[in-house]
């Protein structure tokens, strides 16, 4: 018990500092935040045209198995019926 109060209180620490280094810093003009919501906007666009093409490629491969899937079917029934 006294182990995990340590932990969060550690986490809670670190967070308080970090975001007291940040805010010091945006009020001293050390950080350009327009810069830096840009650069982490376009990393996103980027991650997001990332994902995009892996859900149409999985898409495509779905697709691609259902075909097969009703192709067979078909085959099954012309074979039952004949």
């Amino acid at each position: 018990m006294a182990n995990e109060f340590w932990k969060y209180g550690l986490a809670a620490g670190l967070g308080l500092a970090v975001g007291a280094i940040g805010a010091t810093l945006l009020s001293r003009g050390g950080i350009d935040l327009k810069k830096v919501a840009a650069t982490l906007m376009s990393h996103g666009m980027d991650l997001k045209d990332k994902a995009t093409i892996i859900v149409d490629t999985a898409k495509e491969n779905v697709d691609d198995i259902a075909a097969e899937a009703r192709h067979e079917q078909a085959q099954r029934k012309a074979a039952a019926q004949s």
